[in-house]
């Protein structure tokens, strides 16, 4: 293909503000995909993605246009997953910047903008959803001017849905974008951008060919891993797979590897021949570091291998998912595994259910912290359960996030005062015509569970956030054990700052009482840093009618029954075991 005939763009935007359907609708006009073949969300392949109705995995694929080959790359909207946009951004020469008619600019929306104006791209503002009867196009029109910079006719208004102005789209994408530079006779050089593993053709990778050009049976080497293998396939994703003689300069692509694993071939990693080797690599991409942590454990220990098995598979097409085992007195053997948020959290757990049939027991998430000895030696620690002997540790630090909400001006009281409750710090107030953009810095570990459920809830649903991980604060941070029948269980343990440990203990202790069943004796629930209990309920014994089967006699006979009973019971209190249920774990998920 001539170079100057290739356009590599993307499509960025909040949650649905409508990529996917924009997606479908230029697939559809493109005759890339037949009518017939032709549904929504078309690129969203996942069971889950059509379920929640978001996009999950970054798709490419190849349209041809007026004689040009528009490579287009679908990214997902929310936070969790903005590491799959940047990786999508690098490939690409132009962004389509999709704004909602009728909700206008939102927080990811402006994270998206600044990963775009960051790698340097050609931004073409559009407005979906024009004919909403809520769509405010004036309105909106000013936010993106006041944004971007551009004028009023820069701004194609569009219904993704019905189609409407759908074309000029794609006209602005032929005409706005630079076609690709790269060298067609230099070294060969490609940008791997997503890999996956293939149960039956083993990894395969998504590359931007940068320089030269790659052919099948090419024997390939990755200049960061080093690792060496042979291009069985390579070709363009329509949006299935079309096989090829070469992927060259410019263009998007796929290569199918004789690789057993996608370590091999990192996501960023540089693709070279051995017909034209090149030695230096590409700017890869950051490597992305996990910053909630769950511990995941089969309901049985027979099944460990399965669980162990499953998550090393799903890792293969997640390079953001970490995992090590772990080991629980109460809970056995299982995994502890490492997420971007708590949104991959439960996709995590839900694939692992569905694609794998594991029976799962998830421990409440948490964050990671730095820890330092009094022998001056640094830990890094994943949960409280390994967090060492108070008397040797120096200082604790924990990740705080700069984190930005855009919210309708009447909720500016009520967003800043949930942000204070999380003990985070107003730092910028401004404002994108009649809504309000709040700055602010706060601890990760307090907005973990159920903060976006809050602001959700304090703006009406009109409110939006966006984060990312600033710098690690030394704090006076504690850690809170929990004892179900005088028996500490290390799994629920977990790390607070000591102006709220007491008020988190009194909540949880509340809140195993009501998921624990009662016993045939009275169970304490208890709270304790260190050594101090600072909270206890108790869950009372069952009453066993032991005296239905007497009748008459001497009450004496009453008395010694139940005097029996009540000795049984102090034994029973003795030696008991309570069983915890599996919904015990995840006590701080539960909503009030």
């Amino acid at each position: 293909m001539n170079q100057s005939h290739i356009r590599n763009f993307c499509i960025i935007a909040h949650i649905d503000h409508g990529k996917s359907t924009l997606a479908d609708r230029m697939m559809e006009l493109t005759h890339t995909v037949e009518s017939r073949d032709m549904k929504s969300q078309l690129l969203d392949s996942m069971d889950l993605e059509r379920e929640k109705g978001i996009t999950i995995k970054l798709a490419p694929v190849r349209m041809r246009y007026k004689d040009h080959d528009l490579n287009l790359i679908d990214t997902p909207g929310h936070v969790d997953f903005s590491y799959e946009v940047s990786r999508s951004l690098e490939a690409c020469e132009g962004a389509i910047l999709v704004v909602d008619a009728s909700q206008g600019i939102q927080a990811q929306t402006l994270a998206n903008v600044y990963l775009a104006l960051n790698a340097d791209l050609t931004i073409i503002p559009v407005l979906n959803k024009v004919d909403l009867p809520a769509a405010d196009v004036p309105r909106v029109s000013a936010e993106v001017i006041n944004l971007l910079g551009c004028s009023d006719d820069d701004i194609i208004k569009i219904s993704a849905k019905t189609g409407q102005n759908v074309p000029e789209v794609l006209d602005a994408v032929v005409e706005r974008i630079a076609p690709p530079s790269g060298q067609p006779n230099s070294p060969t050089r490609a940008l791997i951008f997503d890999s996956y593993y293939d149960d039956y053709r083993g990894v395969i990778l998504y590359t931007r060919v940068v320089d030269g050009s790659i052919k099948k049976g090419d024997t390939i080497e990755m200049l960061a891993t080093g690792a060496h293998g042979l291009a069985l396939e390579v070709g363009a994703l329509s949006p299935v797979m079309r096989a090829e003689a070469d992927i060259s300069t410019g263009e998007i692509g796929y290569i199918v590897t004789n690789l057993k694993t996608t370590r091999d071939a990192r996501v960023g990693d540089t693709v070279t021949v051995k017909r034209a080797h090149a030695d230096d690599m590409l700017p890869g991409y950051q490597d992305v570091k996990p910053f909630v942590y769950a511990g995941f454990f089969p309901v049985s220990n027979e099944y460990y291998q399965d669980l162990k098995d499953a998550v090393e598979k799903l890792s293969l097409s997640d390079s953001a998912l970490q995992f090590e085992p772990e080991n629980s007195p109460v809970l056995g053997f299982g995994v502890r595994i490492g997420f971007l948020g708590l949104l991959h959290m439960d996709i995590v757990r839900e694939r692992l259910e569905r694609e794998y049939n594991l029976d799962l027991v998830v421990t409440n998430p948490s964050t990671d912290y730095e820890v330092t000895l009094n022998n001056g030696e640094e830990l890094d620690i994943q949960s409280a359960a390994s967090l060492p002997d108070v008397t040797k540790i120096k200082e604790i630090r924990e990740p705080w996030i700069k984190g930005e909400i855009v919210v309708p001006s009447e909720y500016i009281g009520s967003v800043i005062q949930l942000i204070v409750a999380k003990r985070g710090i107003q730092k910028n107030l401004s404002y994108i015509d009649e809504r309000a953009l709040i700055s602010f810095e706060a601890p990760l570990a307090n907005l973990l569970t159920d903060f976006y459920d809050q602001l959700k809830s304090v703006t009406s649903g009109y409110g939006s956030f966006n984060y990312e991980l600033d710098a690690y604060m030394a704090e006076d941070l504690v850690r809170v054990d929990f004892y179900v029948a005088g028996e500490m269980i290390d799994a629920l343990s977990v790390m607070a700052h000591r102006s709220e440990s007491q008020r988190l203990g009194r909540e949880v202790v509340d809140k195993l009482k009501e998921v624990i069943p009662r016993q045939n004796f009275q169970v304490a629930l208890q709270a304790a840093i260190g050594g101090k209990f600072i909270a206890r309920a108790d869950l009372s014994a069952y009453r066993k009618d032991v005296t239905t089967g007497l009748y008459g006699g001497d009450v004496s006979r009453k008395k010694k029954v139940l005097a029996k009973q009540a000795k049984g019971k102090k034994r029973m209190k003795r030696f008991g075991k309570v069983d915890i249920p599996s919904e015990a774990f995840t006590v701080m998920l539960k909503r009030d």
